[in-house]
This record gives structure tokens, C-alpha cells and sequence, in this order.
């Protein structure tokens, strides 16, 4: 076994708590009602999601080759 690391995404809610999603990981979405609640149960459903993955014998994603950017635009409204 050894450690991967996945970039998560925070978005507070208008009704409170944050969703998290795993950019790298397809319909890996998780919530929490704080910052750190949110963490944790990225950490558990990223774990789950990736034990399904090897039970069923698919590849392992990982961010190796990733590059990540911030643009910032002019928007319009």
C-alpha cells in the first residue's frame, strides 16, 4: 500500500456546510456540515472509491501528470 495524493474542492452551500468534490475521481462527491467534517469524509469516500476500483480490477487514477492552473476572467453579467 502506499499514499496517493488528490486535490479536493470546497464549495460552502447558500444552506450551509460544504460539498467536496475529487476532481480526479468521476462522481466522487461527499458533504459536510464544516471545513473539517467536509476533509474527513473526502478522505472516506476517497478511500471507498478507490477500494471499489481494485476490487474490480480497474486502474487507479492519479495526478501525477497533472498541471493546475488559476485564470482569472472578465465576466459580464
Amino acid at each position: 500500500m502506499h499514499r496517493i495524493t488528490y486535490r479536493i474542492l470546497l464549495r460552502k452551500e447558500p444552506e450551509g456546510g460544504y460539498t467536496v468534490t475529487v476532481p480526479t475521481l468521476p462522481g466522487c462527491v461527499t458533504f459536510g456540515g464544516t471545513i473539517e467534517e467536509a476533509i474527513a469524509m473526502a478522505k472516506e469516500a476517497i478511500e471507498v472509491y478507490l477500494e471499489d476500483l481494485t476490487e474490480r480490477g480497474e486502474e487507479i487514477p492519479t495526478e501525477e501528470d497533472t498541471l493546475e492552473y488559476t485564470l482569472t476572467v472578465e465576466a459580464y453579467a
